[in-house]
């Protein structure tokens, strides 16, 4: 981790942890929620807008897989009621995740930013997390949309192989490690997840296609939600996410 990267501490630890590197006042802050389907590679675009414009990435994924390595002690009520209902199989409720985040209200408070992402995953959830920003006066500048054919998300997410061991992820043909089938960092093998063959994407898909249709159409009718195409390099998406915020001036 570099000097200037900021490790997110008060973000995936809450209580009262500080961040080691405060994000920096550069201009008006962004505020932003992030939608995607697995294999848009929503991920490199929350860390590129981190990057080179400002705002933190919040995921409430990171927060339950920073949890689980955690001490019983130091976790807040919200976040034990949610690993067991991980541990359990179960979806974690709505009430749960906008609990967890509302002890984290400091962060979406920020003047640096942020990039929710993760959630709202549901129209409920978006309503509930209007509620908060109205509470917290804060106002949300839009709702990025990365969006690709079924097909070509399966040909991503078929070729993906993670680490057994560090779970850095590779893919076979974009992101190939340089032995094939072992981790550049660790030197560990590399798997393909149950989830990530072809059958298990087209259901995972399916699900999200149902939850985050209605959420894009809430988002839409209050003239928030920006439709990026996820096609081509990272670097040409980011450079259409840019010129879209740009365009709104945001």
């Amino acid at each position: 981790m570099s000097e200037t990267t900021n490790d997110r501490a008060a973000w995936l630890k809450g209580g009262d942890a500080q961040c080691r590197v405060p994000p920096p006042l550069k201009r008006k802050p962004r505020r932003l929620v992030l939608l995607g389907a697995p294999g848009v590679g929503k991920g490199t675009q929350a860390e590129l807008i981190h990057e080179r414009l400002g705002p933190c990435q919040l995921s409430t994924g990171d927060v339950f897989r920073a949890a689980k390595s955690s001490c019983e002690g130091e976790r807040s009520p919200a976040l034990t009621a949610a690993l067991e209902h991980m541990r359990r199989g179960e979806l974690v409720p709505d009430s749960t995740v906008l609990d967890m985040v509302r002890e984290r209200a400091r962060c979406i408070r920020c003047h640096g930013g942020f990039l929710l992402d993760g959630f709202p995953r549901t129209v409920t959830q978006a309503e509930a997390l209007d509620r908060f920003f109205s509470e917290n006066g804060i106002t949300l500048d839009a709702v990025l949309s990365y969006e690709l054919p079924i097909e070509k998300i399966v040909a991503r997410l078929s070729g993906r192989r993670t680490c057994e061991k560090c779970k850095a992820v590779y893919h076979v043909e974009t992101r190939a490690p340089r032995i094939p089938g072992v981790c550049d960092h660790c030197g560990c093998g590399l798997v393909q997840r149950e989830d990530d063959r072809p059958p298990a994407v087209r259901i995972r898909m399916d699900a999200y296609e149902r939850s985050t249709k209605p959420l894009a159409d809430y988002y839409r009718g209050k003239g928030l939600l920006i439709c990026v195409a996820a096609e081509g390099s990272p670097e040409e998406i980011f450079a259409r996410t840019h010129a879209a915020l740009e365009q709104r001036g945001i």
